[in-house]
């Protein structure tokens, strides 16, 4: 189509990436064509009449379908989307390789409750162990051991750090944040793991407390935005 004597007019002049164009005369002087294209920053629409080109509103029209309107909300809505299923895909292979790593013996993860490790370890944190055969401790090392009662009764795990000591004998132990070194010098099978990794935090979610806020509020946000998607696919 030619429009005011100009063979090759562009049809959307003010939308960045736009290459389209109107050249040829109408085979019918009545005719009008209505051309849509959206993108991140919304709809636009042009009415093409035989005499000029005139900025319009699709809807005015016709009833686009929603899966051809892209506006910055819905890719916002998109991209909130895409994080949580990326996000759960990354959680759901971190899960199972941790969990083949530790039905195998190769780590294990326990939740510091005290601050004897502050900084270095604070209350909440995940500590992951590897058998002391695979990391054999050394000076400096941090372990879990379990420690006992004179009567050789398990008290509980620990998790600190050698500061002298040997296998044979026993280590001398004590939390970083602690003044005196413990009572106990672990050796042999007190010894549970070797620390490799700390996470730190997430043992504060796994708390029975914690999970009756998480999972609730996780299952509404769900439900949230699943029907935010409904809407925006009636419209």
């Amino acid at each position: 189509m030619k429009s005011s004597g100009t063979p090759r007019q562009p049809i959307f002049e003010n939308v960045s990436g736009s290459q389209m164009w109107v050249e040829n005369s109408p085979s019918r002087p009545d005719s009008n064509i209505l051309v849509t294209i959206s993108n991140e920053s919304g709809e636009h629409s042009v009415l093409v009449t035989p005499q000029n080109i005139i900025d319009s509103k699709a809807k005015v029209f016709v009833q686009a379908p929603p899966e051809r309107i892209v506006t910055g909300v819905s890719k916002t809505r998109r991209r909130i989307g895409n994080f949580f299923v990326g996000f759960g895909y990354a959680l759901a292979i971190v899960l199972l390789t941790f969990s083949g790593a530790s039905a195998t013996g190769l780590v294990k993860a326990r939740i510091v409750l005290t601050g004897s490790m502050a900084p270095t370890i604070n209350p909440g944190d995940i500590v992951i162990t590897t058998p002391p055969l695979r990391d054999p401790p050394k000076l400096h090392s941090i372990i879990a051991y379990e420690a006992r009662r004179f009567d050789g009764a398990p008290v509980g795990v620990f998790t600190h750090r050698i500061i002298g000591g040997d296998p044979v004998g026993g280590f001398i132990m004590k939390g970083d944040h602690n003044p005196h070194p413990d009572v106990q010098r672990p050796k042999g099978l007190d010894i549970l793991g070797t620390v490799i990794f700390v996470i730190p935090f997430i043992g504060n979610l796994l708390t029975k407390k914690a999970l009756f806020i998480i999972v609730p509020t996780a299952v509404g946000l769900w439900f949230l935005f699943d029907t935010l998607k409904d809407n925006s696919n009636d419209r």
